[in-house]
């Protein structure tokens, strides 16, 4: 099935694969984003890719592009699981959604966003999950900083045996660590 499906994949679309790779029998594809929809569309229609597991963001950070979205796709007959993987740049990280292939993308895509600030274009309700909606941070993106933003949400209340219990005390008072 693996085969039948890298085979089929790289006649419809020659021009927006850009990479294939295989890594313990699973498959993974790395496609030009302007094409991601059409390509999930054809997976789905086409090679019985009926299930979408889930999407995620990586966080490329020093390279370029920096942003990477990751679509784990299988196809319930089959017993298939492959991979997409879209790489995008950090001044304009834009993706079409796929809800219309998938309609369970509607949860990931907002997560993806959530976290790592990349746009799903033409998504019905592309607005955070998690985080409140005025907060101006990704809290997946390398640069966020660990011990959270000085000032916010205070941390839960510290077990007396942590080994920086006057650090953390300082923080949930505003002080900068």
């Amino acid at each position: 099935m693996l085969n039948k499906v890298s085979i089929a994949l790289q006649s419809a679309f020659p021009k927006a694969l850009l990479e294939t790779t295989k890594f313990r029998n699973e498959l993974t594809f790395r496609v030009k984003k302007e094409n991601i929809r059409e390509i999930s569309q054809f997976l789905k229609e086409e090679l019985g890719f009926n299930l979408c597991v889930d999407i995620c963001g990586a966080d490329r950070f020093n390279e370029e592009p920096r942003f990477e979205v990751i679509y784990n796709l299988m196809n319930l007959e089959h017993n298939t699981r492959i991979r997409l993987k879209v790489w995008l740049e950090e001044a304009k990280p834009h993706l079409p959604s796929v809800i219309s292939v998938w309609p369970a993308a509607d949860w990931y895509e907002r997560e993806t966003y959530d976290m790592f600030g990349i746009v799903f274009v033409n998504h019905p309700d592309m607005r955070r999950i998690y985080m409140p909606e005025d907060f101006e941070y990704f809290p997946m993106r390398k640069e966020f900083p660990l011990v959270g933003v000085p000032g916010s949400i205070p941390l839960p209340e510290f077990d007396e045996r942590a080994q920086n219990l006057d650090a953390g005390k300082r923080y949930n008072q505003g002080q900068r660590i």
